[in-house]
């Protein structure tokens, strides 16, 4: 029996909510391998929405082989947490 779908974690809207409070550009790799490069502005269960030079570009989910920020990710974690209360 599955569980509800209230009780499942959901690992990427963390990582989505960091990426678009930061505003920062992000690298998305297309299962094509075609890349989209842009600020990512809105997203949902389905698709992510990118912004690149004021065009906004909505890209399906089941397209997307992986996403990266450009320059790495810093996001804020408990590591990050217990060495700024040294």
């Amino acid at each position: 029996m599955s569980k509800p779908a209230s009780s499942t974690i959901n690992i990427q809207d963390p990582f989505f909510y960091q990426l678009r409070k930061d505003a920062r550009t992000v690298h998305v790799y297309l299962m094509s391998g075609k890349r989209l490069t842009g600020i990512l502005r809105r997203f949902d269960r389905y698709a992510i929405v990118l912004e690149n030079h004021g065009q906004e570009q909505l890209v399906y989910k089941h397209a997307v082989a992986s996403i990266s920020p450009s320059g790495g990710y810093v996001g804020s974690g408990p590591q990050q947490d217990d060495a700024a209360s040294d």
